[in-house]
């Protein structure tokens, strides 16, 4: 068990291995990072019998930017017929799970593996709780069975209290047909993500105010006014109808990047296509100079050295709210319904 499998966006392994590298360094987790282009997963391999282990308890998964899901263990070759006789014979090695997931690889050949595992995780489930191996305990590690053909499977454990909150990091969230874009399952994702969902009712009501720059046709101002907020939408473009008939939005065709309220609101969004370090400055300074107390940003990505331009950003952010004395928490994902650009959640703490 001493390799470390990281699903991600395909296209994204050069970024997952750097992102790990950067970790299992400063834990000092000796091994390399290898990733296939367009496999929608990398690995990193240790040196040692338990670095993989060492480097998860090492790790918050929430930490992870361009990992979406991550296990220990090992892969394992299994029969056309009777995998799961071998597949139990395996675990033999693995301590008892206390909930199991069937996974596949956001690729075309995972999609197609859908349905297989569909069928086989009931078989499966059935015999592993015969056999004494699942014991449906939220105290105990995961088991985490990410295949990536009927003959070929990753044979994992992570804790279910530190890795992805849904199977391969991929929430299933529905489109409302009454929103204006799909870009606003963007932001419900965001919700998901970075908000508890005990927390929701505090942090994201009906009393609230909100500002959406970037807002037309209106998908992120969609997802605050369905929890029932006052909108101020800046676009220059225009805002649909359905959401200027609830009376909720007021529709301001100015620069987003130069416009600030009057008073502060509760909570600012951005989905502008603009340069990343302009969007980070952008909103270091809404939070820093009190207009808004939280906020959801979405960084666009340069062609190169993705990572490295995230990371930088992100240490530049928190050097400027340490300048002004601030203490503000700073999350970041490249959620499952972004593209090439990563999710930053904001929240001024108290005063």
């Amino acid at each position: 068990m001493n390799t470390l499998l990281l699903h991600c966006r395909p296209g994204f392994e050069g970024e997952a291995c750097a992102e790990i590298s950067e970790y299992a360094a400063a834990l000092q987790v000796t091994g390399f990072a290898r990733g296939k282009p367009a496999s929608a997963y990398a690995e990193f391999v240790c040196s040692e019998a338990d670095g993989a282990q060492r480097l998860m308890h090492g790790l918050r998964f929430n930490q992870l930017i361009f990992i979406r899901q991550w296990a220990r263990g090992g892969w394992l070759a299994l029969p056309e017929q009777d995998r799961i006789s071998v597949l139990l014979e395996a675990l033999q090695d693995y301590p008892c799970a206390g909930s199991l997931w069937l996974e596949v690889f956001d690729s075309n050949a995972g999609k197609e593996l859908s349905n297989f595992c569909k069928k086989f995780e009931a078989p499966l489930r059935k015999a592993l709780l015969k056999a004494g191996r699942l014991l449906e305990d939220a105290h105990k590690p995961r088991l985490l069975l990410s295949f990536k053909s009927g003959r070929e499977v990753f044979v994992g454990l992570a804790e279910a209290s530190n890795c992805a909150l849904w199977p391969m990091g991929i929430p299933r969230l529905k489109f409302p047909r009454e929103a204006p874009s799909r870009s606003t399952l963007k932001l419900e994702e965001a919700w998901h993500t970075f908000i508890p969902r005990e927390q929701w009712d505090e942090r994201l009501s009906g009393e609230m105010t909100g500002v959406d720059l970037g807002a037309a046709p209106g998908g992120w101002t969609y997802q605050l006014v369905r929890r029932g907020m006052l909108v101020t939408a800046i676009d220059n473009g225009p805002m649909a109808e359905s959401l200027m008939d609830t009376g909720l939005v007021q529709h301001l065709m100015v620069d987003g990047f130069t416009w600030t309220p009057r008073q502060p609101v509760d909570w600012m969004v951005c989905d502008i296509v603009e340069k990343p370090a302009r969007t980070a400055a952008m909103v270091e300074r809404w939070i820093g100079e009190g207009h808004c107390r939280e906020a959801v940003v979405n960084l666009k990505l340069p062609m190169k050295q993705r990572y490295a331009e995230v990371r930088r950003l992100l240490e530049r952010l928190q050097e400027g709210f340490a300048a002004r004395k601030l203490k503000v928490s700073i999350a970041c994902k490249q959620l499952y319904h972004d593209r090439e650009e990563v999710t930053c959640h904001l929240r001024r703490l108290g005063r």
